[in-house]
């Protein structure tokens, strides 16, 4: 018996990229805002989140945050990104807009390609 040359289906749905890029110093109760951005979205029920930390980067004060030299390794950019349907992450933006205040934030429609076994 010959094995199917296509094990896998790819199943392409529209979905919502939320990107939020804050300051890795940020807090909230004395924890990373990050964290509680990542919690909230558990609780929510949303797909799921993912944290990336930069290692360069700049905001409004124009001033360069980097890892290259210790004294200015504060404040370093952290990407927090939320993929799900346009709805529940619209319903999900005003449960952290507290979280927000110094955050640039991003919502941009995108194709979520799932992949699944025959």
């Amino acid at each position: 018996m010959a094995e199917d040359p296509k094990p896998f289906v790819l199943e392409s749905v529209s979905a919502v990229r939320l990107s939020m890029l804050l300051g890795a110093d940020d807090l909230w109760h004395h924890r990373p805002a990050f964290q509680e951005i990542v919690r909230r979205a558990r609780d929510a029920g949303l797909a799921g989140a993912s944290v990336w930390r930069g290692i360069e980067g700049y905001g409004a004060s124009s001033h360069i945050h980097t890892t290259r030299m210790l004294d200015l390794a504060d404040g370093l950019p952290v990407l927090v990104v939320v993929v799900d349907d346009e709805d529940r992450i619209r319903a999900f933006l005003p449960t952290i807009a507290e979280l927000l205040t110094q955050a640039t934030v991003t919502v941009e429609p995108v194709e979520q390609v799932r992949v699944r076994a025959r």
